[in-house]
């Protein structure tokens, strides 16, 4: 499945303990990352200053959704599911 352009759910929802450029201790759960452009593009995409978190990630139908929202919700609930 490829990543739906301009959903940004994984760059919302779920929390990244890793130091990301403008969130020195991480990026808490349901905060906007700092790095994502006003339609939903991360800057740091294709740059090596991208947390190894992100690029691992892979979109997936089960992460995914059918919707932007779908995707927002499921990650929401796996990150509640998941917290230490």
């Amino acid at each position: 499945m490829e990543c739906r352009v301009g959903c940004a759910a994984c760059c919302i929802a779920p929390s990244i303990s890793s130091p990301i450029p403008g969130m020195a201790a991480g990026k808490p759960a349901g905060v906007r990352c700092p790095q994502l452009t006003a339609d939903n593009r991360c800057k740091l995409f294709d740059s090596s200053e991208r947390p190894l978190v992100c690029r691992s990630l892979r979109a997936s139908t089960e992460m995914c959704g059918a919707s932007d929202t779908e995707a927002l919700e499921t990650l929401a609930v796996w990150e509640q599911l998941t917290r230490p």
